[in-house]
């Protein structure tokens, strides 16, 4: 059917702020996120700073009760969704549930209960483990309690494709909505994995910065000195809307999805591939889907974690993408500030560029004070600026070669 599909709802939970708005003054300001890590006792790790969530209450969003029966990552997920759907105005009374779902990513799902499960076991045996053990941990539980908890009886289901998940996760919903299966969809990612075991097994891969004595300067794509990348936590959730049911009901749209691409590297378990070969067959994929040209997009937000390779190849794929249009470019790095994600990463940072559209701001690169001579395109050091942009375009890139782009474009009636 070929359908416009707009955004209409906004909600985030972040190390830099929960909701639209304390994300956006954070984003705006450069603030950052990282700090020593405080949920456990790192000193045994070499990394022993991370972007925590600090100012959010679970008891805000759901009862104690049902809070103890969920994961965190299932906590932060059901906030944002919550928050999205406020913002959005959507009346659930109102709508048929049948044709509202749910596509959420997360990349590790539950991993504090899978940890902490497995300490009980060991130290008090397999009967203490508790009932809720398999549902709290299970990745696909966090879409499964977003919808029950909204009513949602549509496409429900979990994309898992690590770092790539909630990008992937917006660009299936919109095609859901484009083709018709459904006219309203949650869309994003949630994550969780600030744990002494996920931190353990970053810290063997020696994939993590360990600048514990200065965390806030810790991550800092593109910038010569970078050393790793900083593990964050949160959630971001959009609603996704046909254009026809956004305007029939009187929706304050943010943003157009305009286009989605997906590829594989096909070349190794964590390391891109060479000048990012594979992301140039994403964001292209993404720009022919969306109908327009690599002159068109204004605006990169970056994969940018803050990894040796990483930053190397995507800037490598982004010049051989759009050639002599690159050095015109604004492209930044939202885990400059709030770390890395993981599977939510595309979800915080698909809204960082939907609020460029709607705000005309562009944040910057935080942290970046030694130019890498390799990586030569403008990553707004420092410090956002005003900034009229009409296409942006978000690139995700996860373990085992997974890459996802999204185009967004400035909603015009």
């Amino acid at each position: 059917m070929n359908r416009r599909v707009v955004i209409t709802g906004i909600g985030i939970v972040s190390p830099i702020g929960t909701g639209k708005e304390a994300y956006w003054k954070a984003l705006r300001e450069g603030k950052n996120g990282v700090g020593p890590i405080t949920r456990f006792d790192s000193s045994e790790l070499a990394t022993q700073i991370a972007a925590e969530v600090k100012d959010f209450n679970v008891e805000d969003y759901m009862t104690k009760k049902e809070a103890k029966r969920m994961d965190r990552f299932t906590h932060f997920a059901v906030a944002a969704s919550k928050l999205a759907l406020e913002d959005s105005g959507i009346d659930i009374e109102k709508i048929d549930a049948n044709r509202f779902g749910v596509v959420l990513g997360s990349g590790i799902g539950g991993l504090e209960t899978l940890e902490v499960e497995h300490n009980k076991m060991i130290a008090k045996g397999p009967r203490r483990i508790s009932p809720f053990f398999i549902p709290m941990m299970i990745g696909n539980i966090g879409a499964g309690y977003v919808s029950m908890v909204f009513g949602a009886k549509g496409p429900n289901y979990t994309v898992v494709t690590a770092c790539a998940s909630s990008t992937n996760a917006i660009g299936d919903a919109y095609k859901i909505i484009e083709r018709g299966d459904a006219d309203i969809m949650f869309a994003g990612g949630a994550e969780a994995a600030i744990t002494k075991l996920g931190m353990a097994g970053f810290c063997t891969m020696k994939a993590m910065s360990t600048r514990n004595d200065d965390p806030d300067t810790a991550s800092r794509p593109f910038d010569l000195e970078r050393d790793g990348f900083v593990m964050g936590e949160g959630s971001g959730m959009l609603i996704l809307e046909s254009y026809e049911s956004a305007i029939a009901r009187g929706a304050t749209i943010y943003a157009e999805v305009a286009g989605y691409g997906m590829s594989s590297d096909a070349y190794h378990i964590t390391s891109p591939a060479p000048d990012g070969e594979g992301a140039q067959r994403s964001m292209l994929a993404a720009i022919k889907d969306a109908g327009i040209s690599p002159e068109d997009i204004d605006y990169i937000n970056a994969h940018g974690t803050s990894t040796p390779l990483n930053d190397k190849y995507e800037t490598a794929a982004i010049k051989g993408v759009f050639k002599d249009h690159a050095k015109d470019l604004v492209v930044s790095s939202t885990k400059s500030m709030t770390g890395h994600l993981l599977g939510a990463s595309g979800s915080i940072e698909a809204i960082a560029c939907i609020l460029a559209l709607k705000e005309g701001f562009v944040h910057g690169t935080m942290n970046y004070t030694t130019p890498d001579p390799e990586l030569d395109l403008n990553y707004l050091p420092n410090k956002g600026e005003e900034r009229d942009v009409k296409y942006t375009l978000s690139n995700s890139l996860g373990f085992g070669g997974h890459n996802a782009t999204i185009v967004l474009k400035k909603f015009e009636d």
